[in-house]
């Protein structure tokens, strides 16, 4: 089966769509229609490029290219992960970068040999949308977790120094606010497999539904990503969390955020 194609007709009709959203932005004085437009732009723009870029490395499908795009990408979410909690990038970035990429290439490469069993474990068009699929929704947790560990041993770090003086090591110490960061780390995930298939159809689903593919053989591609999705954020959630812990902590104080950048966003 043939998939529709979107024309320049299509586009401007679904830009139309965001007249909504500028309505809505004006009518409650939200200000935020120079940033809609903008992040729009710089949304397709970046889109289009990367769109670019795959077509050529899906050609040359080269195991080292493929590898090194994953990589780049595993790069660019670590640093997304500790810029999004404002902490201090030089500190963290490369016990992070190594940490994250292990979880990550373990459990593509395991998907791809023993769940989708393909040759060649390092084929372009599977490895690079999975490892973004899996990437992706990792880093949205590890940030959530990030954010709440810190401002919860920052809002009690009085109790935390209690613990430390009744004789606590510091992972004893910051135990009960990791459990809680990564419970908070994962009910989005939870909370998306629970209505997944009712409430909504998730985008690779939709996209193989919409390439031809059985809806049979797309939801057997769905609920195994899910499970991969899920591993690699519980693994890429405590790896974060252990990092910063082992990190961002002394025995008496907090690594604050890197507050000159933080003004420097306001």
């Amino acid at each position: 089966m043939e998939i529709q194609n979107i024309g320049v007709t299509g586009f401007v009709f679904c830009s139309l769509l965001l007249l909504i959203s500028f309505a809505v932005s004006y009518y409650l004085k939200l200000g935020v229609i120079r940033y809609i437009t903008v992040t729009m732009s710089r949304m397709a723009f970046q889109l289009f490029l990367i769109g670019m870029l795959l077509t050529v490395v899906f050609d040359i499908n080269n195991s080292a290219v493929n590898l090194i795009w994953v990589f780049v990408m595993l790069c660019f979410a670590s640093y997304t992960i500790l810029d999004s909690a404002d902490l201090r990038v030089k500190t963290f970035i490369g016990p992070l970068f190594i940490l994250f990429s292990v979880s990550n290439i373990l459990v593509l490469l395991y998907f791809d040999a023993f769940v989708i069993e393909l040759e060649n474990l390092f084929e372009a068009r599977y490895l690079i949308p999975i490892a973004g699929m899996l990437a992706g929704n990792s880093l949205r947790a590890n940030i959530v977790g990030l954010n709440d560990l810190y401002k919860s041993v920052s809002t009690n770090e009085h109790r935390y120094l209690y613990r430390l003086g009744l004789g606590a090591t510091r992972q004893e110490a910051l135990l009960p606010y990791v459990r809680e960061s990564m419970n908070s780390a994962l009910r989005p995930t939870f909370a998306n497999m629970a209505t997944m298939g009712i409430v909504f159809l998730p985008g690779m689903m939709t996209g193989q539904i919409l390439a031809g593919a059985s809806p049979i053989l797309a939801i057997k591609y769905q609920i195994t990503i899910m499970i991969a999705i899920f591993v690699t954020t519980i693994l890429g959630v405590l790896i974060c969390l252990m990092v910063f812990v082992r990190l961002g902590f002394d025995d008496y104080h907090i690594l604050k955020p890197d507050l000159s950048k933080t003004k420097n966003k306001s």
